[in-house]
C-alpha cells in the first residue's frame, strides 16, 4: 500500500489515461536528477511503501509489476462501479458480473478474476486490509460494495501468491485505496442515459471533512454515495429479443415447462399438447416434436435492477510528529432485483404426489369444451409455466461493514503500522413476486380452478394471487476479526545501499453461517432450497512473514520474503518469494520473481448447504432422450430439452490449492515521459477447487456417470454439481504496457497509454491425473479465456479543458457450440469485440467541474454467441455490454 505523502518531483508517477504503466526507474539516478534542481525547488526525499512490499524506500518502480488507476481517470470515462473500473484491466478475465445474477441464487454479486483463475484466487483489499468475503460465496469480495466515489486510486499487483498480503493471492492483488484525508464539502451528481430503453443510471455523492492533520492535529472526513441502475428487458435489445429461437445461431431452444402446458397421459402412456397442432399460442410458445416449447429467455430481464449505498467515515489524530491514530468505518449495501419467466411446475409422469395432475372432471381437461383435443379420460400429468402469475422477481441483498482501529508511524527507528479490524458481510435471497406455493398449485389443478392450457378465469387469477409466496428464503453471514502488525527499518549499509527489513504478522478469526428458511423455501420448488440444510463453520488463522530488501550491487537488488500461515482446520504452510530487480542503465530495468502459493478452501466452499436448483440451460437426458430422440421409457415433455435439477453446494472433503508463480519483466524509458513494459507470467495450480460445468456432465455421461442420480422409474432426479478438487491448471502469458506523455504544444498536452494482456496458454484438468484440456480462445470449463485484451487511452488537456478517448478490445473465440444448437452451427466463432468511450471536462467555473461523455460511442452490440450456460441467450452477458451507447453527464461542486 502506498502512503500518501508528498513525493519528490522526480518520483512522479507517469500517468497517461487511466493506467499508470511505468513509475520511473532507479532510485539513485532519480536522486541525482533531483539534486541538479535543489537550488530551484529544494525538497526532502521521502520513503514510501510500494504495493507488494512492506519496506519503505526511495523508489517508485520495484521488482514487482504494479498497475495504478487514478480515480479522476476512471470517473471521467463514466465508470460507475468497481466492476466496471476493473473491466478495463486487461489481466482481469472475470465472468462474474452483476448481469450473471439473472436466474441465479447465492451469487457473489460481481467479482474480480485476475488471470481467469477464479475470483477465489484474486485477493481484494481496501486500504491494504481484507474485507469480509461475500456471504453467499465466502471466497471472493463482492465488488458492488466497494465505495467507488470514496476512492483515490486502485493498485493492481499482477504478481501472484503474495508473501506479504497472503499466499491465497494466486492470481494477484487488487488494492482499493480511499482518500486518506479531506477538508471542505463537495457534492457531485451523475446521470447516464442509454440510447435504447432500460439501463439508465444515476449517482449522488456527498463528501466532506474538517481539520488539517499537520496544523490542527486531526482530520475527520466522510463520504456518502448512492448509485442505481434500471433493469433492461430482453425485448429491449435486438440481440437478446429472440431468446432461445435464433436461427442465425442455430438455436431453437425452449422449455418443456410450457404455456400452454404439455401433458403426459398416464393411462395412454404418451405425451401431447392440445395446441401443438395449431402453433402453441405464439409468440413465446412453439411446436416441436408433438409438444410445445416455451421461449422463456425472450421474456426475462437481461440486466438486473441495482441499487447501491456506501458510507465511509474516518477520523485521524496526530499523536506526535511521527505517529498517528485513526478509526475508520465502512458500511455498504447493494440490492439486485432480477426478472425471469413465470414459475415452473412439472413432475415425473408417474402419477405420484410429485406430479401436477388434472382430472377428467376439470373444465380445462382436453375435450371438455374449453380446451380443444381429447385424451384417454384418465389423469394427465402436466408441465406448466404460470404466465398469468407474472414474471418471477427475486431480490438479493448484500452488505458489508468494517470497523478499523489503526496506528502507524515511526518508533525507535522502526516504521510500523498495526490495526484491529472487525468485518462482516451479510447476504439474503428473497422472493418478491411470481413464485407460487407448489402445493396450492397442485390442489388448484386437481380441483379444476387453474387452467394449465390457457388464460385463467377471475377465480383462477384470484387463486394465483393467494398462492404467491414472498419473503427471504436464504440468508448468510461471514465475519472476520483480525489483528495485524508490520514493522520495517534499514538494518545496515552495504556498498550498494541499505538493507531493508520488515517483519509482520496477523491473527484472524473467520466465521460463516448459512441459514435456510424452510417455512418458505419448502413451498416453492423452483427456489431449489427444499432439500438444503442450514450450516455454519469457523476457523482461526495465524500468519507470520518477514521480508528483506538487499542491494546486491548498484545495479542489482533482491527482495526475499517468507510467510507462514496456520489454519486451524487444514494445517500450516510455509511459502517463499524471491524477486530481483536489475538495472544496468538508467533507461532500462529487468525484474523477475518466483513464489509459491497456498489457498485453503473457504468456509463457504466447505459448508455451503447442498441444495437442488435448475440447470442454467436445457439438456436432453442422455439415457431417455439421447440426441433429442425419445428412447423406450422416455417422455418427451419430461426428458427432452429440459432444465433438470442440479445439486450444488459445499464439500467438506476439499483439499487446499497450491501454486507456483514465476514472472520475468522488462521496463524501458528510452525518452523522457515515455515508458514501456513487458512482463511474462507463468502460474501452475494443483488441486483447483471448482465445480464440473453442467455442460461437461451432459456432454460425457459415461465419464460422469456417477454425477447422474435417477428416480426409481429411471427418470433423471438431478445431477451432482457440488464443489470438488478438479485437478491442475497451467497458464502463462504477457502483460504489455505503454505510457507516453508528449511534449507540451500550443494545442495542449497529449498523452497515450496502453494496457494489454496476451495469454499464451491456459490448460486445465477436470479431474486429478486427467488429460489437460484447452480453455484459451475456446469456450470450455464454463467460460472462456481471451487470448488478447487491451485498453488504449488518448488524453488531451489545455487550460480548463480536457478530453479522453478510450478503446477497449477483446479477441474472439470458439463458441460453446453445445448439443442444443443445430449441428450445422456447432463450429462457429464468436467475433472480436471493440468499444470506444469518449469524454470531455471543463473546470473554468469556480469550484465547479463539468464532465460529459458517451460510453460505447458506436453503439456496438456484444458479439453473437450460442452459449446456453446462462439465462441470457444470443450473446454472453458475462463478457458483453448489453447497455449499448449511453450518454452521461457529471457535475461536481466544491462548496468550500
Amino acid at each position: 500500500m502506498m502512503k500518501e505523502r508528498r513525493l519528490p518531483h522526480s518520483l512522479r508517477m507517469m500517468f497517461s489515461g487511466s493506467v499508470a504503466v511505468g513509475l520511473g526507474l532507479l532510485a539513485q539516478p532519480l536522486q541525482a536528477q533531483e539534486s541538479e534542481k535543489e537550488e530551484e525547488a529544494p525538497q526532502q526525499m521521502q520513503r514510501v511503501e510500494i504495493t507488494g512490499s512492506s519496506i519503505k524506500r526511495v523508489a517508485a518502480e520495484g521488482a514487482l509489476p504494479v498497475t495504478v488507476i487514478k480515480a479522476d481517470d476512471f470517473t471521467k470515462l463514466g465508470s460507475t462501479t468497481a466492476a466496471e473500473v476493473l473491466s478495463n484491466i486487461s489481466g482481469n478475465q472475470t465472468n462474474y458480473t452483476t448481469s450473471a445474477n439473472v436466474g441465479a441464487g447465492r451469487t457473489v454479486g460481481a467479482a474480480a478474476d485476475l488471470r481467469g483463475l477464479g475470483p477465489n484466487k484474486t485477493l481484494v483489499l481496501l486500504n491494504g486490509r481484507r474485507l469480509a468475503n461475500a456471504a453467499f460465496d465466502g471466497s471472493a469480495v463482492n465488488l458492488n460494495v466497494i465505495p467507488v466515489a470514496a476512492l483515490d486510486r486502485v493498485e493492481i499487483l499482477r504478481d501472484g501468491a503474495s508473501a506479504i498480503y497472503g499466499t491465497d493471492a494466486i492470481g494477484g492483488v487488487i488494492n482499493f485505496i480511499t482518500k486518506r484525508s479531506y477538508t471542505g464539502l463537495n457534492l457531485s451528481m451523475e446521470g447516464i442515459a442509454p440510447k435504447q430503453s432500460g439501463g439508465a443510471e444515476k449517482r449522488f455523492n456527498l463528501s466532506g471533512g474538517i481539520g488539517d492533520l499537520d496544523k490542527d492535529g486531526y482530520n475527520f472526513f466522510g463520504v456518502v454515495d448512492y448509485h442505481s441502475q434500471n433493469a433492461v428487458k430482453a425485448s429491449d435489445r435486438s440481440f437478446a429479443a429472440p431468446g432461445g429461437r435464433n436461427p442465425g445461431l442455430g438455436m431453437n431452444i425452449g422449455s418443456g415447462n410450457s404455456y400452454p402446458a404439455n401433458y403426459y397421459d398416464i393411462d395412454a402412456g404418451q405425451s401431447g399438447n392440445p395446441y401443438a397442432g395449431s402453433g402453441c399460442k405464439p409468440p413465446y410458445a412453439f411446436a416441436q416434436g408433438g409438444v410445445c416449447r416455451y421461449n422463456s429467455q425472450a421474456v426475462i430481464g437481461i440486466v438486473p435492477k441495482t441499487e447501491e449505498i456506501a458510507v465511509i467515515g474516518k477520523g485521524t489524530f496526530k499523536l506526535d510528529a511521527d505517529n498517528t491514530a485513526s478509526i475508520e468505518y465502512l458500511h455498504a449495501q447493494n440490492k439486485i432485483k432480477t426478472y425471469v419467466a413465470g414459475d415452473v411446475f412439472g413432475g415425473d409422469g408417474s402419477g405420484s404426489g410429485s406430479d401436477y395432475l388434472i382430472n377428467p372432471s376439470s373444465p380445462y381437461y382436453p375435450g371438455n369444451g374449453i380446451t380443444p383435443g381429447s385424451a384417454s379420460g384418465g389423469p394427465l400429468s402436466v408441465n406448466w409455466r404460470s404466465v398469468d402469475a407474472g414474471q418471477r422477481v427475486g431480490e438479493s441483498k448484500n452488505s458489508t461493514d468494517r470497523l478499523l482501529f489503526s496506528l502507524d508511524g515511526t518508533l525507535g527507528g522502526w516504521d510500523y503500522k498495526t490495526g484491529l479490524a472487525y468485518a462482516m458481510s451479510k447476504a439474503s435471497d428473497a422472493l418478491v413476486s411470481g413464485y407460487l406455493d407448489s402445493n396450492m398449485v397442485r390442489e388448484g389443478l386437481l380441483n379444476g380452478i387453474l387452467n394449465p392450457f390457457g388464460a385463467q378465469s377471475a377465480a383462477g387469477i384470484d387463486y394465483l394471487n393467494r398462492a404467491q409466496v414472498r419473503g427471504v428464503t436464504l440468508d448468510a453471514k461471514t465475519q472476520v476479526t483480525s489483528l495485524d502488525f508490520t514493522a520495517s527499518r534499514e538494518l545496515f549499509q552495504l556498498p550498494a545501499g541499505p538493507v531493508g527489513f520488515a517483519l509482520g504478522g496477523e491473527l484472524r478469526r473467520e466465521q460463516a453461517n448459512f441459514n435456510v428458511n424452510h417455512a418458505l423455501s419448502d413451498l416453492v420448488e423452483s427456489t431449489g432450497s427444499q432439500d438444503s440444510k442450514s450450516a455454519s463453520g469457523s476457523r482461526n488463522v495465524k500468519a507470520l512473514f518477514t521480508e528483506l530488501n538487499v542491494p546486491v550491487a548498484k545495479t542489482l537488488e533482491a527482495q526475499l520474503a517468507l510467510r507462514y500461515d496456520g489454519y486451524s482446520d487444514v494445517g500450516g504452510t510455509v511459502n517463499p518469494k524471491v524477486a530481483l530487480r536489475f538495472q544496468p542503465a538508467r533507461e532500462i530495468m529487468f525484474r523477475s520473481s518466483y513464489s509459491t502459493g497456498f489457498r485453503a478452501p473457504s468456509l463457504y466452499e466447505l459448508n455451503d448447504p447442498n441444495a437442488k436448483t435448475y440447470t442454467a440451460a436445457p439438456y436432453n437426458d442422455p439415457l431417455l432422450c439421447p440426441g433429442g430422440s425419445v428412447a423406450p421409457g422416455g417422455i418427451a415433455a419430461r426428458d427432452c430439452g429440459q432444465q433438470f435439477f442440479k445439486m450444488q453446494g459445499g464439500n467438506k472433503n476439499l483439499q487446499p490449492e497450491k501454486s507456483n508463480s514465476f514472472t520475468l519483466g522488462l521496463v524501458i524509458e528510452p525518452l523522457p515521459n515515455l515508458t514501456a513494459s513487458a512482463d511474462y507470467w507463468n502460474i501452475k495450480i494443483k488441486n483447483q477447487i471448482s465445480v464440473i460445468p453442467e455442460n461437461d456432465i451432459f456432454a460425457d455421461p459415461v465419464k460422469y456417470a456417477d454425477k447422474f442420480v435417477r428416480n426409481p422409474d429411471g427418470s433423471l432426479s438431478h445431477i451432482i454439481g457440488t464443489n470438488v478438487n478438479l485437478g491442475n491448471v497451467h497458464t502463462s502469458g504477457f502483460d504489455l504496457g505503454f505510457a507516453w506523455r508528449l511534449p507540451k504544444t500550443a494545442w495542449g498536452n497529449f498523452g497515450l497509454s496502453l494496457d494489454g494482456t496476451y495469454v499464451s496458454q491456459y490448460d486445465y484438468q477436470t479431474e486429478a491425473g486427467g488429460d489437460y484440456l484447452n480453455n484459451l480462445a475456446v469456450y470450455a470449463n464454463g467460460g472462456v479465456i481471451f487470448r488478447w485484451r487491451h485498453a488504449t487511452t488518448f488524453n488531451w488537456s489545455r487550460g480548463p479543458w480536457s478530453a479522453a478517448v478510450q478503446q477497449v478490445y477483446t479477441t474472439g473465440y470458439r463458441d460453446q457450440n453445445g448439443s442444443q444448437v443445430a449441428e450445422a452451427y456447432r463450429n462457429r466463432q464468436v467475433g472480436s469485440y471493440t468499444r470506444y468511450n469518449v469524454s470531455g471536462s471543463y473546470t473554468g467555473f469556480k469550484n465547479l467541474t463539468l464532465t460529459a461523455g458517451i460510453k460505447n460511442l458506436f453503439n456496438t452490440d456484444p458479439p453473437a454467441s450460442n452459449v446456453t450456460d446462462n439465462f441470457q441467450y444470443g450473446y454472453d452477458a458475462r463478457y458483453g455490454d448489453a447497455i449499448g451507447r449511453a450518454f452521461f453527464v457529471r457535475a461536481g461542486y466544491q462548496f468550500f
